[in-house]
């Protein structure tokens, strides 16, 4: 069906909104943030998980975690222009969390066969995120590095997000039967996880290794699964990018506004408002995209796949753009580990480059568009 005006945006989405970010900013205001993620700066410190597991509890009991799980698998029936709303919040908050891991294993389970278990397991509150990236950082499940036999796997996960806050895993492994994807106790015996060392402080990264891991199989086209969901999952990450863009912008606003020189506020000098106008114009751009992506989506438009890549590419220029001009805008003191802007700035890096930056997307467009190029 056609796209809605206003992307299906209705009053249960914005009520979904207005509750998470209320939540943030109860629960986890930007200043309790930095102390607990921002604590050492000690440039050579272990990689460590520092997050809320009770805010993530309630995130939980607020049924946030299952708002990709079908309405006939027991989910609860909202669309996906709600569900960017709420990661929207959630990326102007920057709370660490395994939310956004665990709805894009919801929509990769909702176009596999045989995911009944994954999805009861999220309806029991378990969290969850995917692991099939090779060693080179390629987003395909194609090139999965992870072998199954009988039912047990063997082999290693690369750039997993989230591992270290998750309680399962979704797997993509190769078979002689194909790719699929399994399902996988992160507690279980054989599963090694190794934290990387990420600019992200609101993140975390993981390679992990599974040494004769047995496993559930829940979809026996991985490779389909994940292209159906794609365009779902890019379009949740360009709402964090916005969300994340608007705190970068309004702080920066703010302090513009407050800081002199020349005994004029900066935000006076054309030097400093232009490139914040434009800011504002990137970030409306990618929300416009990534809602429109959405709205797709859910209407099931031939479209989709390209709307998930534009969308994505936009959020990866603001990310860079709006973090840039935020650190550039508070002058020397943008470049200090007290300043709470680098928590945001290190945020909207890893955002760019999760599940492919916009050189990536925009070959795939063009591939969409044009056909493969000739070899």
């Amino acid at each position: 069906m056609a796209q809605p005006k206003n992307f299906g945006y209705d009053a249960d989405a914005a009520a979904l909104k207005a509750q998470a970010e209320k939540f943030f900013n109860d629960r986890l205001p930007v200043d309790q943030l930095h102390a607990l993620v921002a604590h050492d700066s000690t440039p050579e410190r272990d990689p460590v998980v520092d997050w809320k597991p009770e805010i993530w509890a309630e995130m939980v009991e607020l049924g946030w975690s299952i708002l990709t799980v079908p309405e006939e698998k027991g989910g609860l029936g909202l669309p996906l222009v709600a569900v960017a709303g709420l990661i929207e919040a959630q990326g102007k908050a920057a709370c660490p969390s395994p939310l956004l891991e665990t709805l894009n294993s919801g929509l990769v389970l909702s176009h596999c066969d045989q995911a009944d278990a994954g999805f009861e397991a999220i309806l029991e509150g378990k969290s969850v995120a995917l692991a099939f990236a090779d060693q080179h950082g390629s987003y395909e499940p194609s090139t999965t590095q992870v072998q199954a036999s009988g039912g047990v796997l063997s082999g290693t996960a690369y750039f997993v997000q989230e591992a270290g806050k998750v309680d399962a895993l979704l797997v993509a492994a190769q078979s002689d039967s194909g790719i699929a994807w399994y399902w996988v106790d992160k507690s279980a015996a054989g599963v090694s996880v190794k934290q990387d060392a990420i600019i992200d402080l609101t993140r975390d990264q993981a390679t992990v290794t599974f040494d004769g891991v047995p496993a559930v199989k829940l979809g026996s086209d991985a490779c389909a699964a994940f292209t159906a969901a794609h365009p779902a999952i890019s379009a949740l990450l360009a709402a964090d990018v916005v969300g994340a863009g608007e705190w970068l912008l309004q702080t920066t606003v703010e302090y513009v506004s407050v800081r002199k020189q020349f005994e004029r506020p900066l935000g006076f000098f054309q030097g400093v408002k232009h490139p914040l106008v434009n800011v504002m114009m990137a970030i409306d751009e990618t929300k416009s995209l990534a809602y429109s992506a959405a709205c797709a989506y859910d209407c099931v438009e031939p479209n989709t796949q390209k709307a998930g890549h534009v969308a994505k590419a936009s959020a990866a220029d603001t990310a860079d753009f709006s973090a840039s001009r935020a650190v550039q805008m508070h002058g020397g003191i943008g470049f200090t580990w007290e300043c709470y802007v680098h928590l945001y700035f290190k945020r909207q890096m890893h955002s760019k480059a999760l599940y492919g930056d916009a050189v990536w997307h925009r070959a795939k467009l063009a591939d969409i568009v044009f056909g493969p190029i000739a070899a």
